[in-house]
């Protein structure tokens, strides 16, 4: 595990796109704060750049320094490893303009499955998490899900997890406005 991380980040650090995976889905990964790097997620995916992708990271502290505090319905809901969940803040700081949406919000998600949890710390920044998939079709659940194409337009897709697992689903995602209100957006 740790050889595929090491070269993981070595992929990263130089700006490139990996392929690797998470806590729900595989997922297409980069540095959230390098902009040609998001810019390559955009274009592998065909994804409309108005769309804004989610950060992976590895604690709340991660959070916190994107976003600064953390509401206290929002520390509830990325404390559970039971239920992947990707909160929605209002604001951002320190990532790539076009991860945010058009009112600044930004979506993180605070992993707890090893692998991607370890790849977040070893990195030291927030990562790009998106489906490894190009935009419209289905996620890919499993890495035998991912389409050729995807795969030959990373830099460096991880051996890791490969094997057929049970189907793996996208995580919840929830809006946590500063002020505490709660919203839904997939549940």
């Amino acid at each position: 595990m740790y050889t595929q991380i090491e070269k993981a980040c070595e992929t990263l650090k130089a700006g490139g796109v990996i392929l690797y995976p998470t806590d729900t889905i595989w997922g297409i990964g980069c540095d959230a704060t390098n902009p040609d790097a998001v810019k390559r997620v955009y274009e592998l995916k065909r994804r409309a750049d108005h769309k804004a992708m989610i950060l992976l990271v590895a604690s709340k502290a991660d959070v916190e320094a994107l976003v600064g505090a953390i509401p206290a319905e929002a520390a509830v809901l990325i404390d559970d490893p039971a239920r992947p969940t990707t909160v929605v803040y209002d604001r951002c700081r320190g990532v790539a303009e076009a991860l945010k949406g058009a009112d600044g919000s930004v979506g993180v998600r605070v992993t707890h499955e090893e692998f991607s949890r370890e790849l977040c710390r070893a990195f030291g920044r927030p990562l790009v998490s998106t489906s490894a998939n190009i935009s419209g079709e289905p996620a890919a659940r499993s890495f035998d899900e991912i389409s050729p194409e995807i795969i030959a337009g990373v830099d460096f897709a991880v051996d890791w997890r490969r094997e057929p697992e049970p189907p793996a689903s996208p995580s919840r995602v929830v809006r946590v406005t500063a002020d505490g209100n709660v919203t839904v957006l997939r549940p």
